[in-house]
């Protein structure tokens, strides 16, 4: 069974998750660096990837690697690519790019150098004058970093974060990946019960349900592999069956959360019942202020407003040494928070057990666990 050299795209602070949850699949040869994890699968295992990773952002095959200071040196780099093994001739060929601290600094024109190499080669193996492009999407990747170009081949197609369930967002929303990453980085597991005071629309709650009946999340959505010349005769819905064969749907869930906005709780129920959870998570419209809870030893997991207007933090502040006081209130429960407010832990009162850093998108944050 041949391997191939892939990579999964990871947020800041998730390479480490992303690298734990590969490994757990068996994937070989993983090694996280910044923003990603390389490893090696064979399609069969690259497949299963893209439908059981929670954290990860996409999954790529790496087709080649090396340092390009000229464009003559991408276009070689490319063309040296065995493009007939990926493309039969007809495929739309979407090349993106990206570029950071390097020579080549222009993604339109690495874009448009590695489109005419990839055209060419196709055209010298092939003999084929013409390409329609009217035929499955081919998603290329371009990497640029410190002249170190990475070409890449996108085996998801849109984000991993994209479950299917989501089609509602509120004011701001909480990516999939990185709820799943706040669950599973938490004290909790499916025997405690767990409680988001400021659910939102309900990421972490549906993520908490995901996990807890060993759900794959990509299970609900296509990739963008499927389609591709190479992987024609792969026995996707087989493997599609042989993971939702490890579903556990048996067992109640203890997950449920509140908030304070009418709009937020209507589309959590909207997501929950989209994830096919409706009745087996709860929610609630009420303050934090108000939640009295009788079940012990839980865990509170939640995404909190961050106050980035200067007219709110007073009011944010606030909010987190409600945090401690519901946490007071509860004894034996553990508090996990993300926020990007520098003096968290001092409206909370209180220093943190564990922290860790990651962005919610373009902020910069951290996750504060207390136990």
């Amino acid at each position: 069974m041949n391997k191939l050299n892939c990579y999964a795209s990871a947020a800041f602070g998730l390479e480490g998750p992303v690298a734990s949850e590969l490994r757990a699949l068996h994937m070989s040869e993983v090694a996280a660096e910044n923003g990603g994890v390389r490893f090696q699968a064979s399609a069969e295992e690259l497949y299963k990837c893209n439908l059981c990773l929670r954290e990860c952002d996409r999954l790529y095959i790496i087709a080649a690697e090396g340092i390009c200071t000229a464009f003559e040196d991408l276009y070689q780099l490319v063309y040296r690519i065995s493009w007939q093994d990926y493309a039969e001739g007809r495929e739309a060929i979407n090349v993106s790019a990206k570029c950071a601290r390097s020579t080549l600094m222009s993604p339109r024109d690495c874009q448009s150098v590695t489109k005419k190499a990839i055209l060419s080669k196709l055209q010298s193996v092939r003999g084929q004058s013409f390409f329609p492009e009217n035929g499955p999407p081919l998603p290329v990747q371009i990497s640029v970093h410190n002249d170190r170009v990475k070409v890449l081949i996108n085996t998801s197609g849109e984000a991993l974060s994209r479950r299917g369930y989501r089609t509602w967002n509120g004011e701001a929303p909480l990516r999939e990946t990185l709820a799943a990453a706040l669950v599973l980085l938490s004290p909790w597991n499916k025997s405690k019960p767990l409680y988001d005071p400021c659910c939102g629309t309900g990421t972490i709650l549906t993520e908490a349900a995901l996990i807890a009946a060993n759900r794959a999340p990509g299970l609900k959505r296509n990739f963008s592999m499927e389609q591709f010349f190479c992987f024609r005769d792969l026995p996707f819905e087989k493997i599609r069956e042989s993971v939702s064969s490890q579903i556990r749907e048996d067992g109640e869930f203890r997950i449920s959360g509140s908030d304070i906005s009418p709009d937020a709780v209507e589309l959590a129920e909207r997501h929950i019942k989209q994830a096919d959870f409706k009745g087996r998570i709860q929610v609630f419209c009420k303050p934090l202020q108000d939640v009295v809870l009788t079940e012990q030893g839980g865990v509170f997991i939640c995404n909190p407003p961050y106050g980035e207007r200067l007219s709110d933090r007073k009011s944010c502040r606030k909010l987190y040494g409600d945090l401690h006081l519901l946490k007071n209130r509860h004894p034996g429960w553990s508090m996990c928070v993300i926020s990007s407010e520098p003096s968290f832990e001092r409206a909370y009162g209180r220093k943190a057990d564990k922290k860790r850093r990651f962005y919610n998108g373009r902020l910069e944050c951290t996750y504060y666990i207390y136990y």
